[in-house]
């Protein structure tokens, strides 16, 4: 079951957080922003795209565990 989120990332750690708490998720998982989708478990790629604009995760293999992982970037 396909999940999308609206997420924030506002800093360098942060972004390095993420991207391995991503790395965590089994899946496809993608960042949008935009017209710009990129793999939320590159950060080169989301380092790539505007972090000030509204990010949107989707997770394609979800599982309800995953939302505690992501808890802090929920916005």
């Amino acid at each position: 079951m396909m999940k999308s989120l609206c997420v924030s990332l506002n800093s360098a750690d942060q972004v390095q957080d993420f991207v391995n708490i991503m790395n965590k998720i089994e899946g496809d998982v993608f960042l949008s922003t935009g017209r710009y989708i990129i793999n939320a478990k590159s950060i080169i790629g989301i380092f790539s795209i505007d972090l000030s604009k509204k990010l949107e995760l989707e997770i394609e293999s979800w599982k309800e565990e995953y939302r505690i992982l992501l808890e802090k970037y929920l916005s």
